[in-house]
This record gives C-alpha cells, structure tokens and sequence, in this order.
C-alpha cells in the first residue's frame, strides 16, 4: 500500500510546478512567450490571405478560360453533326445543368435532340431481376436485328433500348418504325418500368450519347461505388447503342475507380470500340461531346479528359452528308 507521505509529496510537487510555471510566465518568460504567439498567429493570418487570394486567382483563371471556351464552342462546333438526330440516354440521375448543356451543344454542332431517356432503379435493381428477364423474352421477338446466341438478359434489353430509339418505319425513315414503338412503350410501361420517357421521342435517332450518373459528391459521405453488375449492365447499353446506330459516347463524371469511363478503359474490347469523355461538369468536357460524336461516326475512336489515357480535343472531322435512304440504321463505327 502507498504511503500516506507519498501522497502528500506528490501534491506538494505538483503545486510546486504549477507555481514555478505561473511565476515564470508572469515573469521573465512573460514577454517571450507572448511575442512568440503574437508571431505565430500574424504568420497564420498572412499564409491565410495568402492562400486565399491564390485560390481568388484560380477561380477567376478557370472562370476566364471556360468563358473562352464558352464563346468559341459556336465555331468549333458549327456544322460538325448537320442534320444528325441524336438521342440522350440517361444511366441515371443527372443534374439538369449537365442536360441542358448537352443538348444545347449538339445543337450548336446542327445535330437534333431526337429523345430523352432515363434508366430507373429497375433497370438493375437486383430484386427486379425475374422481371427483366421475363421482359426480355417479351421484346426479343420486336428485335431486328436478333441479339447474338446466348446474349445476356442486359444485352438484350440494351438492344431493345438502342432499336426503341433508333428504328426507322422502312416507308417513312422519319419515323418511328411499329417495333420501336412498342419496344418503347414496353420499356416504359407497367408497374415497374426500365426507363422514363421525358418528351414524345420526335424522329429515329442516328447516333445517340450516354450520360452516367455522377459517383463523385464530396457533400455525401454515405455514396458507395456502383455494384460490378450495375455497371456491366450499363456497358451493355453504351455498346448496343455505338452498334445499333451511326455511333455513340459515353459522357461520365471526374475519373476515379467507381468512373464507368475507367470502367470501360479497363474493357480492351470495348475501349477499342467507343469513345468517351470525363469531366461532364466542365465546359470543356461538354463541348468534347458534338466533337467527339462527329468523330466516333466518322471512324475515329477515342478517350478524352484529362485524366489518364485520355486527350484534351477530339480529332476534327467532316461527316458526309445524312443518308437515311438505308431502311436500317448504320452500324456503329466500332461495333
């Protein structure tokens, strides 16, 4: 057992200490130790205004830089996609700003925005599983053409999505062949539909981009990275719609492990075969959309960003006139 003494040596010391440390700072180290503060938090203060001015700077270089880009986007893109009808295919939920600015660059290339599309939670919902393959043994009789021998249920609804949008009537290639029609209205229809139409889909799609959800937000700190099978059946549409139609892009966020961009880079195949852009939030991403269209049709693939494996600019290129004579819609340039 301790000492009772001990206790009392212990307190004394300890008091002791504490009067020394107040002596001392009230004393000779008084002034020291309150100009070494005093230093310190000016030093703090100047690296804080330091740093924010840098940061002013940089907002203002980057807001100067997307205002050149903004204002020169109607040169460069004018008449790279005349007379093309494109369709947006929406993995997900996109922000409208990332929309509007899609659309309104494909019209500055002269191209048409033909339809509107956005997958639901049920497209790959793992509990709505026997009901898209119920569904899709409905819609491959609509299918022409077929999809390959022993195509997967996402192959064969990716299919489906890529013939609703793009099938032409043989009469009037203006129009919405009857198996479009359907092939729509069945994706869209019913108590759990695959997809939601936002307007009446106004002609046959020749090409179509494909805009992925963001996986990104520094604001939710509960998002997790889409499951391996969510992606795989979002890859199936961006290849059934580059091989159904005169050719495609896939459009995705900033570039990161759970990026479908980086998903389809890690693909040989299919990186081979379709063109994509990351950044969707940046002017200059949204700009790289019309151009690097113009140049999947046109025989060109490639990736652009600037992340890894990317290019800053798509490849100018000028496409031949439309020909919709053709009863069937062009296969992609990379299928």
């Amino acid at each position: 057992m301790i000492d009772f003494r001990y206790h009392i040596v212990s307190l004394i010391s300890v008091f002791l200490a504490l009067a020394v440390g107040i002596a001392l700072g009230a004393g000779p180290l008084k002034e020291t130790i309150g100009d070494t503060l005093t230093g310190q938090v000016s030093s703090l203060r100047a690296e804080k205004e330091a740093l924010r001015a840098e940061l002013d700077d940089s907002a203002a270089s980057l807001s100067h830089s997307e205002a050149f880009i903004d204002g020169t986007a109607g040169q460069l893109l004018s008449g790279t996609l005349t007379d093309r009808r494109v369709a947006v295919v929406l993995l997900g939920e996109v922000s409208s700003e990332v929309r509007d600015a899609v659309d309104g660059r494909l019209q500055q290339a002269g191209a048409s925005v033909s339809a509107h599309v956005q997958l639901t939670e049920a497209w790959t919902d793992p509990d709505q599983r026997t009901f898209r393959q119920a569904l899709a043994g409905n819609l491959v009789s609509y299918l022409d053409p077929a999809p390959a021998t022993g195509a997967s249920v996402d192959e064969e609804l990716a299919a489906a999505l890529t013939q609703a949008l793009a099938g032409a009537d043989p009469a009037a290639p203006d129009k919405q062949s009857d198996s479009a029609s359907i092939l729509l209205e069945l994706l869209s229809t019913g108590d759990s539909p695959l997809l939601t139409v936002t307007d009446t889909v106004k002609a046959p799609a020749d090409a179509i981009v494909v805009i992925a959800p963001s996986t990104t937000d520094a604001t939710d700190t509960t998002a997790t990275a889409p499951a391996d099978d969510v992606q795989t059946a979002r890859l199936a549409v961006v290849e059934a719609a580059d091989s159904g139609t005169e050719g495609a892009v896939l459009l995705a966020g900033a570039r990161g492990s759970d990026s479908l961009v980086d998903v389809l880079l890690n693909d040989a195949t299919l990186s081979a075969q379709v063109s994509t852009v990351s950044g969707m939030d940046a002017v200059a991403a949204q700009v790289d959309v019309p151009l690097a269209l113009a140049a999947q049709i046109g025989g060109q693939i490639g990736h652009y960003g600037f992340g890894d494996s990317e290019t800053v600019v798509p490849p100018a290129v000028t496409l031949p006139p439309v020909d919709r004579t053709a009863t069937t819609p062009a296969a992609g340039s990379g299928g």
